[in-house]
């Protein structure tokens, strides 16, 4: 991971409450909460400041010893990755259940890493009266730190405790504010395998089985000395397919992160093709005002010549066209078909989104356009589109003065769209505008 900030790694066996800790101290229920053991499975990643420090958390999955389930065995793989690169580990353990057989393998493993280790014994929810936590000094990794990561008691000694033993850093990378990448798409189409490789590394897990991602798992990278950060979102479905509250609340924060995102990967299999589950997607990703990308992933499994791809692509954007205006990219998560070329995309998206005009080159370009097609009139009435000029960016938005603003139709709108494309691009973002009254404050 490309990064300037020091990483904190929470671990432990399934069920003591990694991710209840992990929320708590990122301020938001950013990872699933659940009775049911095994529901993180990835590392998660997010900031989290405390005491003027700024540093990531990475939620793991609970590690099982001696499983011979492939799922259970890689979700081991990926918490012990975790632990190579942290700089502060944080184990914890059930104060309820006292010491366990599982908590004295990892601590045992643990010790042989070379990092700083805090205990955390987490549900101890009568302090200061509970003093369960002082068994678990038998695990030989020095103070026990009592918390109920429910409540908060303990959390914030902890979290002090935490910031004492951060390694000094330097020029902390607050300054550079990253990409958010969100990555998307139904499930099964190779969304974590892909971020895996644009990140060279296997930092999510990877199964056959639809669904392995729940989290919405954020991973840092730098590419061309800008920070982006990549979002793998659980896959989404329909809502009458979606079974179950684990299911139900990982579609919820996989929306939220739409909400939250400045370019959005959308990933499609290349043999099923675009499918309305896809379109009403990047239809909600266009909405929320984040870049869009369509990824068609797979492509090495399709039969093809030199024309298949122009030909895919011009039948796609003749049949839907809001999707005119927003890069394909035919791509391989297997081969790494691409791969180069859509962190390239991101970036170009993202200043596409962010770019601003001139105001004097937004009223030459509404000239040109309403002298060659002036808009219909209103009742008898001439519409005039008087004054325009650019009022935000991400995404590019503006503002016409018109002398009757809600007498404009929608398909001279959508002129103005076309017109306001053809000049300035605006590849892969969305585009606003808005009209006013030219005696409105």
């Amino acid at each position: 991971m490309s990064r300037k900030l020091p990483v904190v790694a929470v671990v432990g066996r399934p069920n003591v409450g990694k991710s209840t800790l992990f929320n708590r101290f990122i301020g938001k229920r950013a990872a699933i909460v659940d009775d049911t053991p095994g529901v993180t499975r990835d590392r998660n990643f997010h900031k989290a400041s405390w005491a003027g420090r700024t540093f990531y958390v990475v939620d793991t999955g609970g590690v099982i010893e001696g499983t011979q389930e492939p799922l259970e065995r890689e979700v081991r793989r990926q918490a012990l990755a975790a632990v190579e690169e942290a700089d502060l580990i944080l184990l914890v353990v059930d104060g309820r259940a006292g010491p366990h057989p599982m908590d004295e393998r990892l601590a045992e493993l643990l010790r042989n890493s070379s990092r700083p280790i805090l205990l955390v014994v987490n549900k101890m929810d009568n302090l200061p009266h509970d003093q369960g936590h002082l068994e678990f000094w038998s695990l030989g990794l020095g103070a026990p730190w009592p918390v109920s990561a429910v409540s908060g008691k303990g959390s914030g000694d902890l979290l002090d405790a935490v910031v004492r033993r951060l390694p000094p850093v330097s020029g902390e990378d607050e300054e550079d504010p990253a990409v958010r990448v969100a990555v998307v798409g139904r499930p099964n189409v190779g969304k974590s395998s892909f971020v895996n490789r644009l990140l060279g590394e296997d930092r999510m897990v990877v199964s056959p089985e639809a669904g392995t991602t729940r989290d919405p798992v954020d991973s840092p990278l730098v590419y061309h000395g800008r920070s982006l950060v990549f979002v793998d979102t659980a896959g989404l479905r329909r809502q009458s397919r979606i079974a179950g509250p684990l299911e139900y609340y990982s579609a919820l924060r996989t929306e939220r992160v739409l909400e939250e995102a400045d370019v959005c990967l959308l990933l499609v299999d290349a043999a099923a093709g675009v499918g309305h589950q896809d379109l009403r997607l990047a239809e909600k990703i266009l909405e929320t005002g984040a870049g869009l990308i369509l990824v068609v992933n797979k492509w090495d499994l399709v039969e093809k010549d030199a024309h298949t791809a122009p030909q895919w692509e011009k039948a796609l954007r003749r049949k839907v066209p809001v999707l005119e205006w927003v890069p394909i990219l035919f791509s391989s998560a297997l081969t790494g078909l691409r791969i180069r070329k859509t962190l390239d995309l991101i970036l170009q998206v993202q200043d596409q989104r962010t770019r601003r005009i001139e105001t004097h080159e937004v009223n030459e370009v509404l000239r040109e356009l309403v002298d060659r097609q002036p808009p219909p009139h209103s009742q008898g009435r001439a519409v005039k589109l008087r004054y325009a000029t650019q009022v935000a960016v991400a995404p590019p938005t503006f503002l016409i003065f018109s002398n009757l603003p809600q007498a404009v139709p929608t398909h001279y709108i959508r002129y103005l769209h076309n017109g306001f494309r053809q000049r300035w691009g605006f590849v892969g973002s969305p585009l606003r505008i808005r009209f006013r009254g030219d005696r409105e404050p």
